[in-house]
C-alpha cells in the first residue's frame, strides 16, 4: 500500500493540472498531488481512526496545500477559482 501514487500516476496528476508531464513546481500541480494524498490518508484513517501519526501527517498536507492555495489565490485569483473547480476543494 505504500506506494500507492506511481510515477506515472504523479506525472498523469501533472500533465493534467500542472503545463505538463515534468511541470512538477506549480502551485497547481503541487495542490493537485497534495489533494491526491490528502483523499488517500482520509480513506485510511477512516479504518484506523487512531493512527493519529498518519492523522497528523494529514493536518499537515492539508495545511501546506492551504498555504499553496493562498498563495495562487493572491497571486492569480482565476487560475485559483478554475483549480478549486476542477479539484471539487471547498471553500
Amino acid at each position: 500500500d505504500y506506494m500507492y501514487l506511481t510515477q506515472e500516476d504523479k506525472q498523469g496528476i501533472f500533465d493534467q493540472y500542472g503545463k505538463g508531464t515534468t511541470d512538477t513546481g506549480s502551485p497547481e500541480s503541487q495542490i493537485a498531488l497534495f489533494t491526491t494524498r490528502i483523499k488517500h490518508l482520509t480513506e485510511h484513517l477512516k479504518v484506523h481512526k487512531k493512527d493519529f501519526s498518519t492523522q497528523r501527517g494529514l493536518y499537515r498536507l492539508v495545511g501546506k496545500r492551504r498555504r499553496l492555495l493562498n498563495y495562487l489565490k493572491a497571486r492569480d485569483i482565476t487560475r485559483y477559482r478554475e483549480l478549486i473547480k476542477e479539484l471539487g476543494i471547498r471553500k
